[in-house]
């Protein structure tokens, strides 16, 4: 096992993963932005090296910078967490040669699923399901983009190939509106994410946003922990997540799972991942797989016992799984709000000085944050600034406890989302459970007449 650890990463997760190795006896290294300075995690430290200014580019995306702090420290592994430099198959690849262990998949696996295009294609091959669309990229032919279109059916969605969080995409509902559209998405895809390659997908109406989380070691072991709903998004960004979906049959989950952990041993994959998959009509199509630890991560382990970031921290020192598909037993109900600094409606950033911070207790309740009374939210980062997780018996049992959590939780001094989630709890399509991916926009602009 690793004696070391350098955490390349922030916020919630940083603390997440430190927490992991204090429990395994591994020395925890944080890095950190000069905004991040006074950070929770930085103080807990057992050592902590500034690697620049507050902009991201200057620091948590500085691959030179991490490096060095690894070099200097003596960590002997590397742990992305999720957002920044964590699917960056050239950084993952940097950090191998450097003489350090990413903990997290191979870069040929990141370059191979980050690509969607052939993630896709690699899928097909392996027998997971995927929504019906073009073979590849689309040509630079308007007369073929045309009849690709034609043959799988309107409404289209065009993606970029290198996208991500929700950018990226767009819906044609028309053959007047196609070329243009696809012109539109591939400078946008070039310029956002270097690779201007698009490809074409049927855009399904009504789907939920079904996620299956994955672990697979270097003995090609692989299993899947059940699913996660996430359906409960703004502009491809997920609110809340529950484990597991409501009204699926389990043989349709477990189906699916199987192919996901087959598809693991079958591509080589080592680590945490997530296949995600839109969910319609009784059939999965796979849309694409996250090669990192999720945000929602929470869920899962509530339901499972399983320690996912402990698990990647073992796989990645070369362990086997400790345990096997038939030992994974699905408990309970979990649920998962964001909770971020931003206007609850209009969701307009809200960065600045938490002068209350009073967190939810009790049976049941997990409180993922590193912020504290008197933290300063810096403006230059995503507006997460923590997770309210609950688990209990049945779904019934999971919303009663989330409905306290939210009202024992208090942040005063800047705005968050906590109203917003608050008012959810008790909708009564969420409380039904099944709600598609657009009902959250759909409630919301409800709510503005």
């Amino acid at each position: 096992m690793f004696k070391k650890i350098l955490i390349a990463n922030r916020g919630e997760i940083a603390l997440r993963i430190q927490r992991a190795c204090r429990e395994m006896g591994i020395k925890a290294v944080m890095v950190y932005s000069e905004a991040d300075r006074d950070a929770k995690y930085v103080r807990l430290a057992d050592e902590a090296v500034c690697i620049g200014p507050a902009p991201s580019g200057q620091s948590y995306l500085s691959m030179p910078a991490i490096i060095s702090a690894a070099e200097v420290t003596d960590a002997e592994a590397i742990h992305p967490g999720y957002g920044f430099l964590s699917e960056n198959a050239d950084f993952a690849e940097r950090v191998e040669k450097s003489g350090f262990t990413f903990i997290g998949p191979s870069p040929e696996s990141i370059r191979l699923m980050g690509d969607k295009v052939s993630a896709k294609q690699a899928m097909i091959r392996a027998g997971v399901p995927c929504v019906p669309g073009s073979d590849g990229a689309l040509p630079d032919d308007p007369v073929a983009i045309k009849r690709i279109a034609k043959s799988v059916g309107y409404p289209v969605i065009i993606k970029a190939a290198g996208g991500g969080g929700g950018r990226g995409m767009r819906v044609v509902h028309t053959e007047a509106a196609l070329i243009h559209a696809v012109q539109t998405t591939k400078a946008e895809a070039g310029a956002a994410f270097g690779n201007a390659e698009v490809y074409m997908e049927k855009f399904l109406q009504n789907p939920r946003h079904i996620e299956i989380q994955i672990l697979a070691d270097t003995h090609r072991n692989a299993v899947y922990l059940g699913e996660r709903d996430c359906s409960m998004q703004r502009r491809h960004q997920k609110v809340i997540e529950e484990a597991p979906a409501p009204g699926i049959p389990r043989r349709l989950i477990e189906k699916i799972g199987e192919r996901c952990a087959a598809a693991c041993k079958k591509i080589g994959y080592r680590g945490a991942g997530t296949f995600e998959f839109l969910f319609e009509n009784g059939e999965f199509y796979f849309i694409e797989m996250n090669t990192r630890v999720q945000v929602e991560h929470p869920v899962t382990e509530l339901i499972t016992g399983i320690d996912i970031v402990r698990t990647q921290i073992a796989v990645a020192a070369g362990e086997k799984l400790p345990f096997t598909q038939r030992q994974i037993q699905l408990r309970g109900h979990a649920i998962e709000c964001r909770v971020n600094a931003e206007d609850p409606y209009k969701f307009t950033p809200s960065p600045g000085r938490i002068t209350t911070w009073h967190a939810p207790g009790g049976p049941g309740v997990r409180v993922d944050s590193h912020v504290y009374t008197n933290y300063f939210v810096p403006p230059n980062y995503d507006s997460m600034i923590g997770k309210i997780i609950v688990h209990g018996d049945t779904r019934e049992q999971a919303l009663a406890r989330m409905r306290t959590a939210l009202a024992e939780t208090v942040i005063e001094g800047i705005k968050t989302n906590v109203p917003l989630h608050r008012e959810l709890m008790v909708d009564a399509s969420f409380v039904t459970g099944g709600t598609n991916i657009h009902y959250l926009e759909e409630w919301l602009s409800q709510r503005e007449r």
